[in-house]
């Protein structure tokens, strides 16, 4: 089972709607997929439709002894893709989480009921340090980070996601647990292909001078297209709203650029994930599972 988090202590990159497409694309390409919505805005909770809401959702996976995990998960309309919705509508988590000896590690041992039913888990956190964010980082064997083409806001990264990471990392030294490695992925940007390759190129520039090659930047970033937005309106993972690219475009079609993102987060499935089509997948490709355990 994968456990990926999309991270950054800046709110409006794109967390959710990177979380919302790569669950929805794993979920076509045959995978089973579980979504977990730690934010406290909860987009994620409802950029799906659900075709079986579940009575529960984080607040009882965090916050209870709950045993029976169909009172958390709920079912989309998109097969192979549930989700534990974000209910803690009183802010509650916060405040306990901080109050627990496990605090920081609760979902490292909670996700190990899910291993049986879902070949990937992908959790959408809150676009400030808190310490459910810490929690989600621990708990993942891979970090997802979406930032803006803009210099400073990169730097931003540095200074806050980049700077708690480390911290964390003096915490675990103590520990048997790990900060693991972090994805950026360029988004929002612009449709002129030279022009983000010119702030990808220095992007990745700043990031090859910082000693901490826990970080790397994806080769594919997400161009800022209408299809995103008309995908979120209809409910709909962008790969099947735009799969092939418009006559006259530079940019690559959403179908494709997602796949490619895909494709380099999960290199052991890429072949299913670039099969993805317009015809409806045939159950899970092989067994469903990659072989690569949740470690920390």
């Amino acid at each position: 089972m994968r456990v990926s988090a999309t991270v950054c202590s800046k709110g409006g990159v794109g967390k959710t709607t990177s979380t919302a497409n790569l669950g929805g694309l794993l979920a076509d390409a045959g995978f089973r997929v579980l979504l977990i919505d730690l934010d406290s805005q909860p987009t994620l909770s409802s950029y799906y439709e659900l075709s079986q809401p579940a009575p529960g959702g984080v607040y009882e996976l965090l916050a209870t002894d709950l045993v029976d995990l169909d009172q958390i998960i709920s079912k989309t309309a998109i097969p192979n893709l549930d989700i534990v919705v974000s209910n803690d509508y009183r802010n509650q988590l916060q405040q306990l989480l901080l109050n627990a000896p496990n605090g920081r590690f609760r979902l490292i041992g909670l996700l190990d009921r899910f291993s049986d039913r879902y070949d990937a888990i992908l959790i959408d956190t809150q676009g400030a340090r808190s310490i459910l964010l810490e929690m989600a980082v621990l708990a993942a064997d891979h970090l997802v980070s979406p930032i803006v083409p803009e210099l400073l806001t990169a730097r931003e990264f540095v200074r806050g996601t980049q700077g708690m990471l480390n911290e964390m990392r003096e915490l675990t030294q103590y520990t048997r647990f790990e900060v693991p490695p972090v994805s950026i992925l360029l988004n929002k940007m612009t449709d002129q292909l030279k022009d983000a390759r010119d702030i990808s190129d220095s992007i990745r520039s700043m990031y090859a001078e910082v000693e901490d090659h826990g970080i790397r930047v994806l080769d594919t970033p997400l161009v800022n297209l209408s299809a995103y937005r008309s995908a979120a309106l209809q409910s709909l993972p962008v790969h099947r709203v735009e799969p092939r690219k418009p006559s006259g475009r530079k940019a690559p079609a959403c179908a494709d650029q997602i796949k490619a993102i895909a494709a380099d987060l999960y290199p052991e499935w890429a072949d299913a994930i670039r099969a993805v089509g317009a015809s409806k997948p045939q159950g899970r490709p092989g067994s469903g599972k990659s072989g690569v355990g949740h470690v920390h």
